[in-house]
């Protein structure tokens, strides 16, 4: 589907008319778009400047969420150089154009997430799930991460990419090794803690997803296939 309409609601206008720079509001930080260029407002209609940021805020998740993650299972990026857990995700997200690794034997998207839960596995468990959700977010985004008057996304595989995010959530809290224990730690609640941040993040990323799916899918008057799975046994959805 080609995004070259114009005429968004105005709430979803006032959301990408603003700059990178205004101050928080009630103490929140509101995604916005930092193409406000007068060749970058012509070349993009509204729904490309939502697309913007729908993309720009679910990989600001991912590198959250793999800060995260590694905070809670630092063996993971000790299987690196990097002299921190902050270090290695810098050096993974900051500059990259290139998400094929050799440390993750060249896998990408639904493969690597599989890798990542694989028991055998000795590689960066965290590495390769978040390499992984990202290059998948890419591929359904028609390969890009910024959107322009002659790009298009197809809301279907933005829909399936929710869906795969919620699997892999699901394998994340019960994925185990030989032994039985967890294959990496999220969420923690005890009787004196209690810790969702992990499910909370993902959430917005699959919440973002099913928002921008649904609002492409009703620009073009078309129905998304809905898929109907139990996570014990659900499969990774094309996309």
């Amino acid at each position: 589907m080609r995004i070259v309409r114009l005429g968004l609601a105005l709430l979803l206008s006032g959301l990408v008319a603003c700059t990178t720079t205004a101050p928080p509001i009630d103490g929140k930080v509101v995604p916005q778009n930092a193409d406000t260029g007068m060749l970058g407002q012509l070349a993009k209609t509204d729904m490309d400047r939502l697309a913007d940021i729908e993309m720009n805020e679910n990989t600001a998740s991912l590198r959250r969420l793999m800060l995260k993650l590694y905070k809670r299972n630092p063996r993971e990026w000790k299987k690196s150089d990097a002299a921190s857990a902050e270090e290695r995700v810098s050096a993974i997200f900051d500059g990259r154009t290139d998400w094929r690794m050799a440390e993750l034997n060249g896998e990408q998207e639904i493969a690597a997430i599989h890798q990542s839960f694989r028991p055998d596995y000795a590689g960066d468990r965290v590495l390769s799930l978040i390499v992984g959700l990202q290059t998948m977010l890419i591929k359904a985004h028609g390969g890009k991460s910024e959107f322009y008057l002659t790009d298009s996304i197809d809301p279907q595989s933005l829909y399936n990419v929710a869906r795969n995010v919620e699997i892999a959530v699901w394998k994340l809290s019960n994925a185990r090794d030989e032994q039985g224990q967890l294959l990496l730690l999220t969420n923690e609640i005890s009787e004196t803690d209690r810790n969702l941040s992990f499910e909370r993040e993902f959430g917005k990323i699959v919440g973002r997803l099913d928002l921008m799916a649904a609002t492409l899918a009703e620009k073009s008057s078309r129905k998304l296939v809905q898929a109907v799975q139990t996570m014990a046994s659900a499969l990774f959805l094309p996309f």
